[in-house]
């Protein structure tokens, strides 16, 4: 039996994942974004992310090669920020603090709510679906002492275990 949009979000939405804001500048210099559970890391050396947008996306048509964008891995407490993001609304950035990215052309870097970023250069979009793979070189990233949010079944929930940077 075919699995339907339903069971396959449901399927997913049973893993907790972690929740991030991607950002971008546009062609204008407009600060762009959206809230994304689908970052993975692909390679190590060299350091390459991907991250996937829909294709209905706001953002994505500033996320073209060459162009830069940032992954801000959400701390607990960035709630209301991912809610902001996950919307269509033109003023996302008007509650989040922010500062401009100089490893990823001036994206913004949403340091008070993220537990970490990733500065990002786009390398290649992939089509897939009803999405685009964006492929990203990461050229700085940062980490912080901090609990990360969840999204789980519907619902934002934050980790409980140990917090801990580096190695």
């Amino acid at each position: 039996m075919p699995v339907g949009p339903d069971t396959f979000r449901d399927f997913f939405g049973s893993c907790p994942a972690a929740v991030s804001v991607v950002t971008v500048r546009d062609a204008d210099g407009e600060p762009r974004g959206f809230t994304c559970n689908t970052v993975c890391s692909v390679s190590v050396t060299p350091p390459l992310l991907l991250v996937c947008v829909d294709k209905k996306s706001q953002t994505l048509p500033s996320l073209e090669p060459g162009r830069g964008f940032v992954v801000n891995v959400l701390a607990d407490g960035g709630q209301e920020t991912a809610k902001t993001f996950a919307t269509r609304t033109s003023r996302k950035f008007d509650a989040v603090s922010w500062h401009p990215s100089a490893a990823a052309l001036g994206a913004p870097v949403l340091s008070d709510v993220a537990l970490a970023h990733a500065e990002c250069v786009v390398t290649s979009v992939i089509e897939a679906g009803d999405h685009w793979i964006v492929l990203g070189r990461v050229e700085e990233a940062r980490v912080l002492p901090r609990r990360p949010v969840l999204y789980h079944r519907g619902a934002f929930t934050p980790w409980e275990g140990p917090v801990s940077v580096g190695r």
